[in-house]
């Protein structure tokens, strides 16, 4: 079923389904290497919301969640500039933080996340993302846990949008 946002058609791509095992996958592993640490996972907002909720139902050990507000976006197209709207107010120092991130693409958020952790002095640093765009994306920083890689498309829905919209979707749709 298609769907119109603004004065943009899009169209199914990844089914609620698909999202929730991509999720438990991510959360499995992070859980996996976390061991008996407790780490800190940090949701990048707006977009990360409904990723952040849904890999707690799925991380059964110890953990603490906090979020960010990063913003890089105007519309459809990236503004290349990365800006902290709402900042961290917890000592994250020795602690392991994994960074929930709903999707990464040109990398410059990561980019900018990683140099603000920098200064946190935390243990490890860790990103992890639900879905990951190989094409667009090429800076030098590893990502971590990656859900499911996608073409370079733009996508909404399950917190992802277009100039607002489309964040309530349960599943994802790519632009017409």
């Amino acid at each position: 079923m298609e769907i119109q946002l603004h004065d943009k058609q899009f169209v199914p791509f990844i089914s609620a389904a698909e999202l929730d095992w991509a999720i438990a996958k991510m959360a499995k592993q992070v859980a996996d290497d976390m061991g008996d640490e407790t780490p800190v996972f940090i949701g990048v907002l707006n977009g990360a919301f409904m990723v952040v909720s849904d890999f707690m139902k799925h991380y059964k050990k110890s953990c603490e969640v906090s979020f960010i507000k990063m913003a890089s976006y105007d519309g459809m197209e990236t503004t290349h500039e990365v800006k902290q709207l709402i900042g961290l107010n917890q000592d994250l120092t020795g602690r392991t933080v994994v960074v929930v991130e709903d999707i990464v693409d040109t990398g410059n958020t990561v980019e900018e996340l990683h140099k603000l952790f920098a200064e946190k002095n935390v243990k490890a640093l860790k990103f992890a993302t639900l879905f990951l765009k190989p094409e667009a994306y090429k800076k030098d920083i590893k990502i971590d846990y990656i859900g499911i890689e996608i073409e370079n498309r733009f996508i909404v829905g399950f917190g992802l949008d277009y100039d607002g919209l489309g964040r309530n979707l349960p599943e994802v749709y790519q632009l017409k």
